[in-house]
Parts: structure tokens; C-alpha cells; sequence
């Protein structure tokens, strides 16, 4: 068996989620022992597992089907994730469903990382095999030490006694960053901290003005990764994602294993895996939110670290492995 894994453009959207997911396949066949090129010449694989969504995709299909190669492709998108995000994403979201439905549809299987996204992909009439696969965390990485809290501490002039509220993500209405802006400004007595590149989120103008009028006591470092984004985790007191819209979220992942608290929009995608009170907090409301981070800062709700770790331990990049070697057997012997 040997797998050619695929991303088109990766220089594009290789700071995205979709990105990451790419390198935790790797991690995961090379800790399987599973053969791979990411070659888009090399003609010598047996399945062609593809996860990125352009013309050329389109392409890769077609050759390999030609020379007789199964293909897997990587449902990492929806028509739901796809709105509300960069400018005139709502608008080009029929055209856009209609374009991934056409694609994902010749693949002999799909993988895709969470049940919701695979109730989402079925609801449009897929018929191809679809599985649940998560895209996984690496433990190892996200394991925040000392050095690297105060690397990030002393890069942005964090003080002990700052509570810090961070996010992670592109700047999209999806994503919620207007919701973090707005729960920002009633907390003013508070940190908050956003990473995430600004120019590539391509802001719609909702987004542009929000950032043109940020409260005082919001940062927006840009795209921070390395010993910088692992420091954030481990100092944050609260990761806060209120993102309207997920397929899985792996920042979520990032923060669970990082030991953080983690809040929460209260949407389906979490539904069957997070559990609000127990493992994280979850919210709908901009007063929701503000009162939880509230009652966390002053003891009132108790810190879900340990359990939110315990979720982030099951979807470790090695069992991720074996369930990619699983659905790979069943394809090559269908």
C-alpha cells in the first residue's frame, strides 16, 4: 500500500486549519509505517487521498482514475462553513456547493471530521462512503512548558496578574470574531487576544470596521505559530471560540491538549463530543458568554482543564493513523 496525499496551493492555505490537517496525515502514516508521497508527478501510489478543493484537484482526480488508482478525498469544507467568511463568500455559496458535491462525488470514499460534516455532506445526496475521521492532534507539540510562557509573556508584555482571553483563527463572521469583539468591550478590565493572519482572512466590511475600532484592550498579533502560539495556550486563562460554523475546529483540539479552558458558541458540530460543564462551557449569547468568563475568573466555575485533555487524548495523531489505515484496506478491497 502506499498513499499519495494531495494539497493543491498549499503556499495559499497552508496557516489553516485545512493545513494542519495535512501535516497531521503525515505524521500519522509515518507513525502506521504507511508508504506516501506528496510528489503530484509520482505515479507509483495506489490511493490518491486528496484534501484541498481547486481546478487542479479536478485533474489529480482524473489521473488517477485513469491509471486505475482508488481515490479518498478529505471533506474539509462545506456550503455552511464556506458562508460568512472572506468577502462575497455568501454570495458565491451555491456555486460553491455545487462545485465540491461535483467533486467529492468521484471519489470512491470520503473522509471527513466529524459526524455533523458527514450528516451535512450526506444531506446532499452524496451516495460514496463517508467516514468520520478527526483530524487529530499531536500531543507532543501542544504541551506547553515554562520557556515558552514566558517567551510569549515577555513578547507581549503579559503580566502575571492579566487575565487572558485568547483566540485562534482567520478573522471571518464565522469564526466570530465580531462576537469576540463585542464580549471584549464589556470586559474591559480584561486581555484579549486574537492570532490570525488579517490580510489573508480577506475581511469583509463588517470585519474592516471592526478593526478599525478595537477596543483598548484587544490584540491582534497576526499569524503567530511555534513556541509563540504554544506560550499563548499555556498562559491563556480561557480559550474562547465562538465561531458560528465548524466541519471540526482544530484550534479546539490545540487548546484541549494545551490544558486550557476552553468556552464555546454552542453549536452542533461539538455536540457529540464536548460536553458543556463537564469537559468545556458553551454559550450562545454575547451575555452568556461575558457571564461565564466572569464566573471562571473568579472561581465561581471551576477549571475543565483535565477533563478537556482527557477528549484531546482520544484523537492523538497515532489513533488517528490506525483509522486512516482502516479505511484504506477497505477501499484498496472494495
Amino acid at each position: 500500500m502506499k498513499v499519495k496525499l494531495y494539497f493543491g496551493k498549499e503556499n495559499l492555505i497552508k496557516k489553516s486549519g485545512i493545513g494542519r490537517a495535512f501535516s497531521h496525515q503525515k505524521e500519522a502514516l509515518n507513525l502506521m509505517n504507511i508508504p506516501y508521497t506528496t510528489n503530484k508527478n509520482d505515479l507509483d501510489y495506489d490511493i490518491l487521498h486528496i484534501n484541498t478543493l481547486w481546478p487542479d484537484s479536478l485533474k489529480m482526480i482524473r489521473q488517477a482514475k485513469k491509471n486505475g488508482k482508488k481515490v479518498i478525498y478529505h471533506a474539509h469544507s462545506t456550503q455552511e462553513d464556506f458562508k460568512n467568511s472572506f468577502m462575497f463568500s455568501n454570495a458565491l455559496s451555491g456555486l460553491y456547493k455545487i462545485w465540491i458535491v461535483n467533486l467529492y462525488k468521484k471519489a470512491d470514499s470520503i473522509i471527513t471530521p466529524t459526524n455533523y460534516s458527514k450528516k451535512l455532506l450526506e444531506s446532499y445526496g452524496i451516495k460514496v462512503p463517508i467516514y468520520a475521521i478527526s483530524n487529530g492532534i499531536d500531543m507532543e507539540k501542544f504541551n506547553p512548558n515554562k520557556s515558552q510562557i514566558d517567551l510569549f509573556c515577555h513578547e507581549y508584555n503579559i503580566k502575571n496578574d492579566d487575565f487572558l482571553i485568547i483566540s485562534v483563527g482567520w478573522l471571518f463572521e464565522r469564526k466570530g470574531f465580531d462576537t469576540f469583539i463585542s464580549v471584549a468591550k464589556q470586559l474591559p478590565q480584561y486581555k484579549f487576544m486574537w492570532f490570525g493572519d488579517i490580510k489573508l482572512s480577506n475581511p469583509t466590511r463588517k470585519i474592516r470596521k471592526l478593526l478599525k475600532n478595537l477596543p483598548a484592550n484587544v490584540c491582534l498579533p497576526g499569524y503567530v505559530k511555534g513556541d509563540l502560539i504554544k506560550g499563548a495556550y499555556g498562559r491563556s486563562n480561557i480559550f474562547f471560540f465562538p465561531s458560528r460554523e465548524e466541519t471540526e475546529g482544530i484550534v479546539v483540539l490545540e487548546a484541549l491538549a494545551s490544558r486550557c479552558n476552553v468556552l464555546l458558541r454552542d453549536i452542533p458540530v461539538f455536540s457529540d463530543w464536548l460536553e458543556d460543564k463537564h469537559n468545556c462551557y458553551k454559550a450562545k449569547s454575547i451575555s452568556d458568554f461575558v457571564e461565564i468568563i466572569k464566573k471562571i475568573e473568579n472561581g465561581k466555575y471551576p477549571s475543565l482543564a483535565d477533563n478537556g485533555y482527557s477528549v484531546a487524548e482520544q484523537k492523538q495523531i497515532s489513533k488517528i493513523g490506525e483509522q486512516l489505515f482502516d479505511v484504506y484496506n477497505k477501499i484498496l478491497s472494495a
